[in-house]
């Protein structure tokens, strides 16, 4: 069974100046895993680097 979705939180994304959405460590770790996009916060993207 898949996880409900969460709302988002305070400090969970910015928005750059280009108007892109950004979302933060804290919502990738509360997210609890890497979908793989190479997103710019991902906490899990070193040790994806340190296995190549």
């Amino acid at each position: 069974m898949k996880a409900k979705p969460q709302p988002l939180q305070p400090g969970d994304f910015y928005y750059t100046p280009e108007g892109y959405l950004v979302f933060t460590e804290q919502y990738h770790r509360r997210r609890g895993s890497c979908c793989g996009s190479g997103c710019r916060h991902c906490p899990w993207k070193a040790k994806k680097a340190a296995k190549q």
